[in-house]
């Protein structure tokens, strides 16, 4: 039988408020254990919360970009259950009134597909805390740092129908909620995570399976992975004759399985209500309006500015917009250089290959957009040759000092390309001399010698010679 999977994905962006969702404390990662948490955030006895207009204004400004309904009335509830590292015994969230309604993403796989993914809504929450289990031998910690951190749950309708697809929607979210500023979006301190809502069905089939629910994935490959490996237990329990729990369950990384943790709840058993404390979330169409007079340029208008205005490759404009911070850096180098193309192959090429190998983002390289530029500059002068840029490169990437300049490099490191016709003639003129039978051939006609003896040129100048200039002086001197 031919299976078909539906995916959902619940995605839980954490906001980058300086103080919490419904407090004025901190949200600084990296504190000490309970440091950040304070009686509101504990539900002391008479405490109340206050909400924090900045993250109503990030949870706008995302449904904005999305173009969904911004609903000018939402209400808080409380979702009831109990964890130990829940101190209050419930969870300020939004259910059936959330602050943004439908809206809708356009997926961009690498193949050059295209699919419409729903958005069902995207709600405001405060995050619960941390249980730590593996600091204290039989004993879990409890770390309530993360209590009352706001949270923008992102859900998605089940449009999805592959791990890949899905781990390519959580990465063009990531990306979508940085270039709106409303996230850090690292992965590694848990500022973006996602649950994974997984069912299949016989091809053709519209009814949906019963569908299991993997929770608090936090990378890209873990995503897709997960998914794969769900898929395919489903798979072989309904072959084998036996039917799928609805359950909520984990993914081990070390075991490449998902397991189970919990049978899975229903809306019901969480007893949502109107939160007390809280009024309605009123805002006005002013809020709104200014809200999106202040949206910043967004992964598309940046891609078809980069086709557009700069001459770009639709691969290229794409392969730039798709990472903000790339294509800050994009514009930064290209602002000293002003050459685009050549700035975007430095990108594409070099400057991946090494973040690559060192495992670094690019808002981690060494070589600054400053000086990546300059040394296009000098590739467009003239100054360096392709091999020599490559060195420079190389120097500017092990460089002890980062604010090593181009120029004083090129000096120190004698890279500067050789220019002089009178100095270059003579080293072309002895090139020729010792090879008389290329020789021969390039005056019979066969072109394609030319750059055995260019080669044999640049060799003699170790790689600083001018090729175009080296070229024209072969043809003259023959």
């Amino acid at each position: 039988m031919s299976w078909e999977a539906v995916i959902g994905l619940e995605i839980h962006v954490q906001l980058a408020t300086e103080s919490k969702i419904f407090s004025g404390a901190a949200t600084k990662y990296g504190a000490a254990p309970n440091a950040q948490a304070c009686a509101v955030d504990l539900g002391l006895p008479g405490v109340l919360p206050v909400l924090n207009e900045t993250a109503v204004e990030m949870a706008v400004t995302f449904g904005l970009a999305i173009g969904a309904q911004i609903n000018l009335r939402s209400i808080f509830d409380r979702k009831n259950y109990f964890y130990p590292d829940l101190p209050k015994g419930y969870q300020i969230s939004q259910f059936a009134t959330p602050i943004v309604g439908q809206g809708e993403i356009t997926l961009s796989m690498d193949n050059g597909d295209e699919r419409v993914i729903g958005i069902t809504r995207a709600h405001l929450e405060e995050d619960a805390g941390k249980s730590v289990h593996d600091l204290f031998p039989g004993q879990t910690g409890i770390d309530l740092n993360r209590t009352g951190t706001p949270l923008l749950e992102v859900v998605s309708e089940p449009d999805l129908r592959t791990a890949q697809e899905a781990a390519a929607y959580f990465r063009q979210m990531h990306n979508l909620v940085k270039y709106l500023g409303i996230c850090d979006g690292n992965l590694a301190e848990g500022s973006m995570r996602c649950d994974a809502n997984v069912s299949v069905r016989p091809t053709g089939q519209e009814e949906f399976g019963e569908r299991t629910e993997i929770k608090n994935i936090n990378s890209f490959r873990f995503v897709e992975r997960a998914i794969e490996l769900e898929i395919e237990r489903q798979i072989d329990v309904l072959e084998s004759g036996g039917s799928i729990a609805r359950e909520t369950r984990l993914f081990d990384a070390d075991a490449d399985a998902t397991r189970s943790m919990r049978s899975k709840e229903l809306s019901e058993d969480y007893r949502y209500f109107p939160d007390p404390d809280l009024l309605p979330l009123q805002i006005s169409e002013d809020f709104v309006r200014r809200v999106r007079d202040n949206l910043p340029e967004l992964p598309e208008a940046r891609r078809q500015r980069y086709q557009t205005e700069l001459g770009l490759s639709a691969y290229d404009a794409a392969s730039l917009s798709n990472d903000i911070d790339k294509a800050d850096y994009f514009d930064a180098t290209l602002q000293i250089c002003g050459n685009a193309k050549v700035t975007a192959n430095w990108l594409n090429g070099e400057l991946s290959a090494h973040l690559n190998q060192a495992e670094l983002n690019i808002d981690a390289s060494p070589v600054s957009p400053e000086q990546l530029g300059y040394l296009i500059t000098r590739l467009d002068d003239d100054t360096l040759s392709s091999k020599t840029a490559k060195e420079l490169f190389k120097a500017l990437w092990t460089s002890a000092d980062a604010n090593a300049e181009v120029d004083v490099l090129i000096a120190e490191l004698g890279l500067k390309q050789m220019n002089d016709d009178g100095e270059l003639a003579v080293i072309v003129k002895q090139v020729l001399e010792q090879n008389p039978d290329q020789v021969a051939e390039l005056k019979a006609g066969k072109d394609k010698v030319l750059g055995f003896l260019v080669g044999q040129v640049m060799k003699a100048t170790a790689g600083k010679a001018n090729p175009k200039q080296v070229n024209e002086l072969i043809r003259a001197q023959l």
